[in-house]
């Protein structure tokens, strides 16, 4: 019996209908955030390791240790077309875990992008790729092949809960993760509200003011705003 997840490698997972990640990839981090019920961000400090990094994908998951991205190379042989990769570490670390030839192992199997938890390097190859790389730092600081970790178990990754098959979606506003089983709702719920927003862009456009538009005058007033002229 296994006290903890580490040497674990779970080789079947569900993933979301493909339909419906195609539909969420269409909007934006902020969007999907707010339609989903303000919750799924990740921490701001995972960021683009280059302008005009997004990715959209079904996760899996790894489980790394400390300067070690062994798991990332056991993570290959799982990955199927469209997904991307999501790295945690067992404890903070900023070490360069991925770089340009890992990019170029997970690309041949079909995967999308990587978020990750710790470090990357060779950013400039991985532009030139496309390969989209979210991460916590840019770091040239090697890792070993040493201690195990594990494949599609449950991750934090920026404090926010991962499991295999949840769909990852980031962008330059951030990363969001929306459960497996909700994929769907949630893209019903970013079209309803980006089309809600592109009515309200159209008044403000026409020089309609958000204190008209959003019913604010009366709740100021209430609030004891006063208008004043000198």
């Amino acid at each position: 019996m296994r006290l903890n997840n580490l040497g674990i490698v779970r080789t079947s997972i569900q993933r979301p209908d493909p339909d419906d990640v195609a539909r969420l990839s269409q909007f934006g981090v902020a969007t999907i955030h707010e339609a989903m019920g303000r919750v799924g961000l990740m921490r701001p400090y995972i960021r683009p390791a280059y302008n005009g990094a997004k990715l959209c994908g079904p996760a899996v998951t790894v489980l790394l240790q400390p300067g070690d991205n062994w798991m990332f190379h056991v993570a290959a042989e799982q990955i199927q077309d469209g997904d991307v990769i999501v790295a945690g570490c067992t404890t903070e670390s900023e070490d360069g875990f991925f770089g340009e030839l890992l990019a170029t192992s997970l690309t041949a199997r079909g995967c999308k992008g990587l978020v990750i938890d710790g470090g990357v390097r060779d950013v400039a190859d991985l532009e030139k790729m496309d390969f989209p790389v979210f991460s916590r730092a840019i770091n040239s600081k090697g890792t070993v092949k040493a201690t195990l970790g594990s494949v599609n178990v449950p991750v934090v990754a920026a404090n926010a809960l991962v499991n295999p098959g949840d769909v990852v979606v980031a962008d330059v506003d951030g990363v969001v993760v929306v459960p497996r089983e909700l994929v769907g709702a949630v893209a019903d719920a970013s079209q309803k509200r980006e089309d809600n927003e592109e009515s309200k862009r159209q008044k403000f456009r026409e020089g309609v003011l958000g204190l008209d538009l959003y019913g604010m005058r009366e709740p100021l007033a209430a609030a004891g705003l006063e208008y004043v002229e000198d």
